[in-house]
């Protein structure tokens, strides 16, 4: 694809997303913008197999956002790639919504576990990977964790189990903004050294930018090799295409004031309009 033409789908996307929090009332924005363009490569560039007919497939490929506060954007990247409908985004957190803020399977039939309580999402890809390896299905399960996230115990449960089982059709996806709820993450842990862990565990660990949607496919898609499960670790930056937002842990759920609203609209093309 023309470059040119993805960023402005991404713009696009990005605008989609801000809209749609804003006139809901809340969403968080910055995680959302961090990881839309993993999101956009993984259902809009054919990395992830499945059928736009049959949702339930068995042979699907899964994918797990275990980062469940970035729903809105993978919801509205969902509805991009025409699996769920305008109707539903345009819903969202209003009366009698068809979606809320976090994914829950009984809201969408694309979503492959509830999350939102951080820390579940690789232990729930971790049980769908063995199934899928037990019936000798090709499917592979992608689980897309944040970086704050990984100060979860149940996360190193599962980093500890996966290699055992020789899960080579699991795939973790690290957002690694370096942001966590109110603070940087080397302010709450020190400096993690993700790579060096998660290799120690026995994983296959890769790295690549999380903001270039044909990298970041590369790196997925050549998984020639590997016999272990895989990590990728995506470096990106909370708040990205915002300027005010970008690596600023005040915006972690924060919707813009009147003044800061001017920023947003400039930088993401709104209109006046479009705000009513």
């Amino acid at each position: 694809m023309d470059a040119e033409l993805e960023e402005k789908k991404l713009l696009a996307l990005r605008k989609k997303i801000f809209l749609t929090g804003y006139k809901g009332g809340m969403a968080h924005l910055a995680s959302c913008f961090s990881c839309l363009e993993m999101l956009y490569s993984l259902y809009m560039m054919d990395i992830l197999r499945l059928d736009p007919s049959n949702p339930k497939w068995k042979d699907r490929d899964r994918f797990i956002l275990s980062k469940g506060h970035a729903g809105l954007a993978l919801y509205c990247v969902l509805q991009s790639a025409g699996l769920i409908s305008e109707e539903e985004i345009s819903s969202y957190l209003q009366e009698n919504s068809l979606i809320g803020g976090e994914p829950c399977m009984r809201d969408c039939e694309w979503i492959e576990a509830t999350t939102g309580s951080l820390g579940h999402g690789l232990s729930m890809g971790l049980g769908i990977a063995m199934a899928l390896k037990m019936n000798n299905s090709p499917a592979k399960v992608y689980v897309m964790l944040g970086d704050g996230e990984l100060e979860e115990g149940t996360v190193w449960e599962a980093i500890l189990m996966a290699p055992s089982f020789g899960l080579s059709n699991l795939i973790a996806i690290l957002d690694c903004n370096k942001i966590q709820k109110m603070d940087f993450v080397e302010n709450t842990i020190g400096s993690p050294g993700w790579a060096d862990k998660w290799e120690s565990f026995g994983w296959h660990v890769e790295e690549v930018d999380g903001h270039d949607p044909q990298a970041f496919k590369e790196v997925v898609m050549n998984s020639q090799g590997h016999n272990k499960p895989r990590l990728i670790i995506a470096d990106t930056v909370k708040g990205k295409g915002v300027s005010i937002m970008e690596n600023n842990p005040n915006w972690h759920f924060k919707l813009p004031g009147r003044k800061e609203l001017k920023v947003f609209k400039e930088e993401l093309g709104i209109t006046d309009s479009e705000l009513e």
